[in-house]
Formats: structure tokens, C-alpha cells, sequence
């Protein structure tokens, strides 16, 4: 075992969520969208942060691989957009995940997009359970 966190939910989608020890709290709402005033953080939101940051250490880890050299000038951009769906089954979630790489060859970003889609812990915990589309920019 490498880390292991822990958070703790009070209220569900109208209450708080944090981390065990205080390092991070957050209030919760439900997004308009889902009849919420939409004041606070959501469960997406939370997971599309989580997934970006660990998507983009993977794109940095691997952007040698590509023969990219990853800077402040040329820093690699990933967006992850997360869905929730409702179906007659109930929720379900879906992500988009795009990279740009500023002034880098397209097929190299693609290349490298899905490269780290293989790398990042994120993506291998979703293979297979939700939709997810990748994109480069």
C-alpha cells in the first residue's frame, strides 16, 4: 500500500464532506440542475477535480515517452467534464476528458491522451464502468 485517505460525508448532498483530520472541509448542495440552489460543492465536482489533477500527473509522467518537454510555457491542460445521468435504472456518471498541450503535434497529444488514459489509477477504476471519451485539443 502506497496512501490511503479517508473522508467523512454528514448530510449527504446538503451537508459537509472532509477529509478525517481537518485538512480539507467542504459545505455540500445539490447543483440547480438537480432542484439544489447550488451554493456549494457537489460530489461531481469533487470527483472531476480528483481526476484532472491525477490525469495530469499521468500526462506529465509520461510526456518524455512523446518526446514532450512539459513547462510553464507549454504545460499540459486537462479538462474532465463529469455527467450525471438519470435513468430508469437510477444515476449513472460519464466523463470527458481533454488535453492540450500548447503548440504540440495533435497525433502526439492523442498519442500521449491515450497513453495516460491506460496510466492514471482514475481511469483504470472506471474502465468498464462508466462512459468515458477522450478528446485532443
Amino acid at each position: 500500500m502506497a496512501y490511503t485517505t479517508k473522508a467523512i460525508s454528514k448530510g449527504g448532498r446538503a451537508g459537509r464532506a472532509g477529509i478525517e483530520g481537518g485538512t480539507l472541509a467542504l459545505s455540500m448542495s445539490f447543483p440547480k440542475e438537480l432542484g439544489g440552489d447550488g451554493d456549494a460543492h457537489n460530489p461531481e465536482q469533487l470527483f472531476a477535480i480528483g481526476y484532472a489533477a491525477c490525469f495530469n500527473q499521468a500526462v506529465i509522467a509520461l510526456a518524455k515517452k512523446h518526446g514532450l518537454t512539459l513547462d510553464t510555457a507549454n504545460a499540459a491542460q486537462v479538462h474532465v467534464a463529469i455527467t450525471l445521468n438519470a435513468g430508469d435504472d437510477g444515476f449513472s456518471l460519464a466523463a470527458e476528458i481533454s488535453l492540450k498541450v500548447p503548440g504540440a503535434d495533435k497525433a502526439v497529444v492523442k498519442a500521449l491522451l491515450e497513453d495516460a488514459h491506460q496510466m492514471c489509477p482514475y481511469s483504470k477504476a472506471t474502465r468498464g464502468n462508466i462512459p468515458v471519451t477522450l478528446t485532443a485539443l
